[in-house]
């Protein structure tokens, strides 16, 4: 699979369209956002700076598929494009101390697509319009750690109060809307949606957030750089992953 990753994240960077280094944002960029989300693309630093084109980052964490399960370690790389909007995600979580699973997640052209291995089998392939708004969702929920993408175009934001803001983004045919929380200080908290949950050979609508904890200088923005992602089921809440971001790098399109 490392060889496949390599391939398909050369494929995303060669699509990317690179924004011009030269044209800075202002404040007059953020004017018609909703205060607490202009609020929070200034307190990370991007006033002065050119907006992302491409992403690169690296995460450590741990992941389980049920409640009552061990929590198992994960190493993942991720890459990104901003335009068009665009993810892979290739992650290994160790069940035994000499065997792991490995898990890729892809958004493209509008549509996700997960493929999850153990050796040389297949335990998971799936593609789907479910699957299509759950990818999107994971994407908006992403920008937090690329947040000049906050000022796309095929995002539309509306304010709620002083710390939570509305946004909807549509890729496509594809649409998710999510609510977005933020600090008193401007720090991005949380981010709430509906998103399909995959149950076995079905999908289900349920609510998800992925709360933050920690914040970090990276590739020169102050991030949110620690949380997890939690399923609110009706039998209770499911935290299934815990993570952190160890490396990042924008504007460098070279797969690791």
């Amino acid at each position: 699979m490392d060889k496949q990753v390599r391939q398909l994240a050369t494929e995303l960077y060669s699509k990317a369209k690179i924004e011009d280094d030269h044209k800075m944002i202002t404040e007059t960029d953020l004017a018609g956002l909703p205060d607490p989300v202009r609020r929070y693309l200034t307190q990370t630093g991007v006033i002065g700076r050119p907006r992302i084109s491409t992403v690169r980052l690296k995460q450590e964490g741990f992941f389980r598929t049920k409640p009552d399960q061990k929590w198992m370690p994960m190493r993942a790389v991720e890459y990104y494009s901003v335009d068009p909007p665009a993810f892979l995600w290739h992650g290994r979580i160790k069940m035994l101390p000499f065997l792991s699973i490995q898990a890729r997640d892809r958004f493209d052209t509008g549509a996700g697509h997960m493929l999850i291995k153990l050796l040389a089998f297949t335990l998971g392939d799936v593609r789907g319009p479910e699957l299509d708004q759950g990818a999107l969702v994971r994407y908006f929920n992403e920008m937090m750690w690329f947040p000049t993408a906050f000022l796309s175009e095929f995002i539309q934001w509306e304010g709620i109060d002083a710390h939570s803001a509305k946004g909807t983004i549509r890729i496509g045919e594809t649409s998710a809307s999510a609510v977005l929380h933020f600090t008193e200080t401007g720090q991005f908290a949380n981010f709430v949606a509906e998103r399909y949950m995959s149950t076995g050979d079905t999908f289900s609508l349920e609510t998800w957030s992925t709360p933050v904890d920690d914040y970090a200088e990276m590739g020169g923005l102050h991030l949110p750089v620690s949380g997890e992602g939690v399923w609110h089921l009706s039998a209770g809440d499911f935290s299934y992953i815990r993570l952190r971001i160890t490396e990042l790098e924008y504007d460098k399109p070279v797969p690791y």
